[in-house]
């Protein structure tokens, strides 16, 4: 791993991003929001994924000059079509819509249709938070995660976001996988060469596996209740949307010439509409200070309020420069855009 300044990771990024495609302002929404992800240590939905959306950009899969249209269905209500464009850009803009439908109505909820992958959901809900709202977002991904009980894939991963504004910029934040990991996180397993925790993933026989390599289905968290997660996300997030579910989801490697059409859902709240905002943020500080002063368990150095881990990683990252796979550096500096990687792969492949 080596540390490279934020403003220099977002360059290179940026240019590889034009030089398969995209518009520089495009490239520069997707960037923040991969260097988002690289300096909290979320690797798996940092510079990694610059290879395969090149990919996918340059062979068409990837509308670089989408025509975003927003159309409000009801008072608090929107749905807004990313018209397969990059998911970064479609979910950050649909986030804005969110935001301002919220401050009118007091609550909103929108529904994006036809995007790619979206990233790290955190950087959309702290997008709201930012501006004193809570905020809940939730995305399809494609069957990679076996049901409770069961041998063979039919959820995705479906992650699920939120963010809540305490005083000045304290928030408390999740942003989860409703399986054990993501499965960017066996990929990068993968390129360190690194074994994974037996109870993240499953072989093609359904039996539990270390191997990164013969990981071929993930597992739901807390069994059952990480499965009623994910169909619940592949409700508002697809079906609601009157779009693919789960098993019917697209691959992100079957057809990169072809638009994902995943489907994303906003929550946004304005707390001014339940309560008094000023005293709801100084409760959201007081339950972090709480936390954070509150008794820890034999072998914890302290308690860590809901996020903190990320904003830790995030302070050092500004201090030290954010860490980047030396194999993802060099792709970033090379002059290649992209070397076939991805295309037809199997979603478990190497």
């Amino acid at each position: 791993m080596t540390r490279i300044a934020h403003e220099k990771l977002t360059a290179l990024i940026v240019r590889k991003l034009v030089l398969a495609g995209l518009s520089a302002e495009h490239a520069g929404m997707v960037a923040a929001s991969l260097v988002h992800a690289d300096a909290r240590g979320v690797h798996s939905h940092g510079a990694l994924r610059v290879e395969y959306y090149a990919e996918r950009i340059s062979k068409g899969g990837t509308n670089p000059a989408p025509r975003f249209v927003v159309e409000r269905r009801a008072p608090a209500a929107a749905v807004f079509d990313g018209d397969n464009g990059a998911g970064h850009v479609a979910a950050f803009e649909a986030m804005e819509v969110a935001i301002e439908i919220a401050r009118e109505q007091g609550v909103a909820a929108v529904g994006v249709r036809r995007i790619g992958h979206s990233g790290a959901l955190s950087f959309f809900v702290e997008q709201a938070a930012r501006q004193g709202l809570v905020a809940l977002s939730m995305c399809q991904s494609d069957p990679m995660a076996v049901p409770y009980g069961g041998a063979e894939p039919y959820y995705g991963t479906n992650p699920i976001a939120f963010a809540a504004p305490g005083e000045g910029d304290d928030r408390m934040m999740l942003d989860m996988a409703t399986t054990v990991q993501a499965w960017g996180k066996v990929l990068n397993a993968r390129i360190r060469g690194e074994a994974i925790p037996p109870d993240w993933a499953v072989d093609a026989s359904g039996a539990p596996t270390t191997d990164a390599d013969a990981v071929r289905a993930l597992l739901p968290i807390a069994g059952p209740k990480g499965y009623g997660l994910m169909m619940m996300v592949d409700v508002l997030a697809g079906m609601l949307l009157g779009l693919p579910f789960g098993k019917h989801v697209s691959s992100m490697y079957h057809d990169l010439s072809a638009g994902r059409e995943l489907g994303q859902l906003h929550l946004v709240i304005d707390p001014a509409a339940f309560t008094d905002a000023r005293a709801f943020r100084c409760r959201v500080s007081q339950a972090m200070r709480e936390l954070s002063a509150s008794i820890p368990a034999a072998g914890v150095e302290r308690v860590l309020y809901p996020g903190e881990d990320c904003v830790l990683r995030e302070r050092e990252s500004k201090r030290l420069g954010v860490e980047v796979d030396d194999a993802v550096l060099a792709y970033l500096e090379s002059e290649v855009i992209h070397r076939n990687a991805y295309a037809g792969k199997d979603p478990f492949a190497r």
